[in-house]
């Protein structure tokens, strides 16, 4: 665990942020992972099958993580002013009511996979795959949500090197087992997703394991039975807020795949694949504004508001490096790239991809301011500002998408300007918001 109250600001932030870095990306392993084996050994309509798919998915889970990082900030926050008793039970009483809302949410979505695919306009060719794909995973949904919520729990206790070692561990055996399900068995779809829900149930219980021999703090006995309902609600707000924000953002998504459905396979195809890059590309700015929020919110509640005002002026500095090496990458490597998504003979999804990344990693840089105020919002527990930006975000993102792609009959490429029209009304909101926020600090100070 990781008192971030005291010590060298930098070093701090940069060790906390590089296992998220390396966990994020290997759990976009997964999904890519899927992308990229079904897309070369079974075809572009599996491919777009799995694309389409993936955005109710992520979703879900999302929605999921973003419940887990509300109760996380509660605990760091509680961590930073040294109040274990309620943190006990914030850590049992979460776990209780996410068991039982995962479970639920799992049962009803299995039941209208076929509905909600309809919803999105997802052709009649890939529609069956695409909801075998989402049911299978829906059964995993609680190793889903029983992995984030140790995750997010150890991360709010300083912590973000343990759950990296476990996810490393469970994309390795993704990898395996998409490889003997889809290429050896044949299995194609269904055994994309089986592979990634089998992955995600050894990682919780490697989770487990440690939990109850490393570290004493959440081997809670027979308090792991506390449920108590006025922290449920608290963390309810906080975490709704969460994710509902985190959910915006696949609800966008998924409002542009149903302009990209109506454009045919290679454009969706095409879709999945640069969603696959930008995901690998924008998850370390996430990350720096997520390490950023466990800093402030420990000072915050061990009231060291200059230290914490601080640790944000440092995250700038690392997104800063980090999007000038990452622009210039993308950029350079864009047909490699997509040709690790499809097959050789497919040309024209390759051309579509390229467009799209040579245009959108020149717009690298506003994700990273987004993200950095984002992060800032967070820390100092203010998640309505977070939540009204993303929705402001992913509704110009869409009706930017539906008037160039739909009404204007523009190319791919629209996509990456639909992107920064979105990151223009964020920052908009964002900017303002943050500079009233920081003068009010400075008054607290």
């Amino acid at each position: 665990m990781t008192d971030m109250t005291q010590g060298k600001i930098i070093p701090q932030l940069t060790e906390f942020t590089i296992p998220l870095v390396l966990g994020n990306l290997f759990q976009l392993t997964y999904n890519a992972a899927d992308s990229v084996i079904v897309g070369r050994f079974v075809g572009d309509d599996a491919l777009a099958a799995v694309g389409t798919a993936g955005p109710i998915m992520n979703m879900v889970i999302l929605f999921i993580s973003g419940m887990c990082m509300g109760a996380g900030i509660l605990m760091s926050t509680q961590y930073g002013a040294k109040h274990y008793s309620r943190l006990e039970r914030q850590i049992s009483t979460t776990l209780i009511g996410g068991l039982i809302f995962s479970a639920a949410i799992a049962a009803l979505l299995f039941a209208f996979s076929y509905p909600i695919l309809g919803l999105l306009q997802v052709p009649e060719d890939i529609i069956h795959s695409a909801a075998i794909y989402l049911r299978i995973v829906f059964v995993g949904l609680v190793f889903t949500f029983v992995y984030n919520f140790f995750s997010n729990t150890l991360r709010a206790l300083g912590d973000s090197k343990v759950p990296l070692y476990f996810l490393i561990i469970s994309a390795f055996l993704n990898i395996v087992l998409d490889l003997a399900f889809v290429v050896g068995f044949q299995w194609g779809v269904p055994g994309s997703a089986a592979a990634t829900v089998l992955s995600e149930a050894l990682c919780c219980l490697c989770c487990l394991a440690y939990i109850k021999k490393k570290v004493p703090l959440l081997c809670l006995g027979k308090k792991w039975a506390v449920f108590d309902v006025s922290i449920l609600w608290r963390t309810f707000t906080y975490g709704i807020t969460s994710a509902l924000q985190q959910m915006c953002i696949q609800l966008g998504k998924i409002c542009v795949q149903t302009v990209v459905n109506v454009q045919g396979v290679a454009f969706i195809a095409a879709f999945t694949a640069i969603n696959r890059v930008d995901d690998f590309a924008l998850t370390p700015q996430q990350n720096i504004s997520h390490a950023a929020t466990t800093f402030m919110a420990q000072n915050k509640g061990a009231g060291n508001v200059a230290r914490m005002k601080r640790g944000f002026l440092s995250s700038i500095l690392l997104q800063v490096i980090y999007t000038a090496v990452i622009s210039a990458a993308v950029f350079a490597a864009a047909r490699p790239l997509m040709q690790l998504f499809v097959s050789e003979g497919s040309e024209e999804v390759i051309g579509l991809g390229v467009s799209y990344l040579q245009l959108i990693a020149f717009m690298y840089v506003m994700p990273a301011a987004t993200n950095t105020i984002q992060g800032f919002f967070r820390g100092v527990g203010d998640l309505k500002v977070t939540l009204i930006s993303t929705v402001l975000n992913m509704s110009a993102r869409f009706v930017a998408a539906w008037l160039m792609i739909h009404i204007m009959h523009g190319g791919f490429d629209r996509l990456a300007w639909a992107n920064f029209w979105g990151w223009v009304a964020m920052l908009a909101f964002q900017i303002p918001m943050f500079i009233w926020r920081w003068r009010k600090e400075n008054r607290q100070e």
